[in-house]
């Protein structure tokens, strides 16, 4: 074949895929999330035996921290309190001149919660105590905020230290014994006996020699992260106006307010074009504050690198120079907004991904959305795996919703480095997982843990390598934590579709991202195929789990494109893909009608499946899950 016909159908191959993901992805979660099967998982609680909580009476060694916090984030916040309600002596340090980080600096003013199914608060502990101290609303005044904060550091043995820059870890060996920061344009040095990394990017992990991945780089996926957003305010709109129209009027469908919170407005902010296809305008988050002004989070921001000063830089110009234009289509097109005003922005973007420390466990997208309990369980969450989209070619996706899960304290140790914890967003969590976890009460439900961590570990002369292999360590920081009120009940997930014979398939498509069951946790076992998915599916797979395969993309694209169509898949059809892939092209032409007896007979098609389809005469979307890790298999078997 000719060189420039070879670069042609490469190109042409590239922009399908991208076509695929995009719409097809988008329609899976739109046709779909009404319509769910009967998925719901029912959760029992269990009792716990644990012993009663100990009195951790620490060393009094003098001038040196028992624990430095480096970020006044909401996590670390929770960090510093839970360790200096528990006798530690307390330094924490920022790089702002006050705590709240993103809340306060960033203006992230809606709250993501996380309840049980019962309505239960699941993160209580100092984040109960914050929102009480906001007036209990999910959108707040974020200077009300930053005195709250403020007051829940107010502990006689917590010292704050802010316009304090983190510069590197002070180290001896593998172990972090302090940290060299920038205060007043002068180094100093700070000792502690154990140091807490609560900035958002983990910047204290990573320069320590933690090892890590950034934004979806764990599941093949290398430089997409999701859209950052700058949040900005309005003047000049009448809230009680606002919710005559939303709540009574009805004149805006599929939007919610409520006395400072209102979200939805989808159905008008979609017909919004913006100057760049760097940018995008979602449905809105608006936040009312104390003065009458409304906090808007809205704007997507594209292709920004939270860990590189000149990018954030870009994306903060790039959206300032956006938002009159968006003003002035609200003004047009919102009723309620025909007055309102820009009134500025937050001072920093709401950056929502960027490192994902390796730890001694990485919670994964299976363990949220299947409800997963852990022995070691130091938080629980339940937000929806909200996944904001990474580029313009992707809108964003709910990758589903659990009813419960646990965050095991594996996941706040990282590996490598010794008298070290790291809190929120940035924990070992994978990316799809970090769609939930990443919500700040859950990192601040893991603050308060990593507090008492740290106490303890102190008092009882033990690392938190250690103490991982210790049930009795771990029961012991539990109860600590629950007499000082965090919500930690054990409990055990029934759910239906674990019982699938397709199960195995279905967590590992899961896993790569493969499907999205949305807010319903709708996997669609049971419904018909199109050959367009399944074609994306297998192709999707290998480039994301195989990357080594990936040159099978290419040099088989122009046997399969024909696939790339919206109709049902024939067994024959999906079988001819597996062969393909798997290398049996040259034997396809002599098998035709025998290629699904010849893809079992190869091991891309297992028993199961193979029974399934011919029981049914279709191919499901189980069997798909099924055959598409039978390819994986396969593809990687040595």
């Amino acid at each position: 074949m000719p060189k420039k016909y070879m670069i042609i159908i490469i190109s042409l191959f590239i922009v399908s895929v991208s076509i695929i993901t995009a719409i097809g992805g988008y329609f899976y979660v739109e046709k779909y999330k009404k319509a769910p099967q009967n998925t719901a998982s029912k959760v029992i609680e269990e009792k716990q035996n644990l012993p009663k909580p100990i009195k951790l009476n620490l060393p009094d060694d003098g001038n040196q921290y028992d624990v430095i916090v480096v970020g006044a984030e909401p996590e670390g916040v929770a960090a510093a309190r839970s360790a200096a309600k528990n006798d530690a002596k307390v330094l924490i340090i920022d790089k702002h001149n006050g705590p709240g980080g993103l809340m306060t600096y960033g203006m992230l003013n809606t709250i993501d919660m996380s309840k049980g199914p019962n309505g239960i608060l699941l993160t209580q502990g100092t984040f109960k105590e914050f929102f009480k101290g906001i007036g209990s609303k999910n959108s707040f005044d974020v200077n009300k905020a930053k005195e709250v904060f403020l007051k829940l550091l107010s502990l006689p043995n917590i010292t704050q230290s802010y316009n304090t820059v983190f510069e590197k870890p002070i180290m001896d060996g593998n172990k972090i014994i302090g940290i060299t920061a920038l205060k007043d344009g002068k180094q100093v040095n700070f000792y502690g006996k154990r140091i807490i990394d609560a900035t958002q990017d983990a910047d204290v992990a990573a320069s320590a020699g933690v090892p890590y991945t950034v934004g979806a780089e764990d599941m093949g996926v290398k430089g997409k992260v999701q859209a950052s957003t700058l949040v900005f305010r309005l003047k000049g709109l009448d809230w009680d106006n606002l919710i005559k129209i939303i709540k009574y009027e009805k004149k805006i469908p599929a939007t919610y307010i409520n006395d400072t919170s209102a979200n939805g407005f989808l159905s008008i902010t979609k017909k919004y074009k913006p100057s760049t296809q760097m940018l995008r305008l979602r449905g809105l988050n608006l936040g009312k504050q104390d003065d009458g002004t409304v906090l808007v989070n809205a704007l997507l921001i594209y292709g920004v690198d939270g860990l590189n000063k000149e990018s954030i830089d870009n994306g903060i110009q790039l959206a300032k120079k956006e938002l009159p234009r968006i003003v002035e289509f609200f003004r047009a097109n919102i009723p309620g907004f025909e007055k309102a005003e820009l009134d500025g922005t937050a001072d920093e973007l709401y950056i929502r991904e960027t490192r994902h420390i390796k730890g001694y466990y990485t919670l994964d997208i299976n363990d949220v959305v299947f409800n997963r309990d852990f022995y070691d369980r130091i938080a629980i969450g339940s937000y929806p795996v909200d996944v904001q989209a990474t580029s313009p070619e992707d809108v964003g996706f709910v990758y589903g919703k659990p009813v419960e899960y646990a965050v095991p304290f594996r996941c706040i140790v990282p590996q490598n480095v010794d008298n070290l914890l790291v809190v929120g967003r940035s924990a070992s969590y994978s990316h799809l997982a970090a769609g939930s976890a990443r919500t700040i009460p859950i990192g601040m439900a893991e603050g308060d843990a990593v507090g008492v961590a740290s106490a303890y570990s102190i008092a009882k002369n033990k690392s938190f390598a250690d103490i991982i292999e210790n049930q009795k360590d771990i029961k012991n920081i539990q109860s600590i934590l629950i007499s000082q009120g965090a919500y930690l009940t054990p409990f055990k997930a029934e759910n239906s579709v674990e019982k699938s014979w397709a199960n195995t398939g279905l967590k590992f498509v899961l896993h790569w991202g493969l499907i999205v069951p949305g807010y319903n946790n709708d996997y669609k076992l049971n419904e018909k195929l199109a050959s367009m998915s399944f074609y994306y599916m297998t192709s999707k797979m290998i480039e994301r789990a195989i990357p080594s395969k990936a040159q099978l993309l290419s040099d088989n694209y122009q046997y399969l494109q024909k696939y790339i169509v919206n109709k049902p898949i024939s067994k024959e059809d999906a079988a001819e893909i597996l062969l393909t892939y798997a290398g049996f092209r040259d034997e396809i032409s002599g098998n035709s009608g025998k290629l699904f007896n010849l893809a079992h007979k190869k091991g891309l098609i297992t028993d199961a499946a193979y029974n399934d389809i011919e029981k049914n005469g279709i191919v499901k979307w189980q069997d798909a899950y099924d055959m598409t890790f039978s390819l994986y298999k396969f593809l990687t078997k040595a």
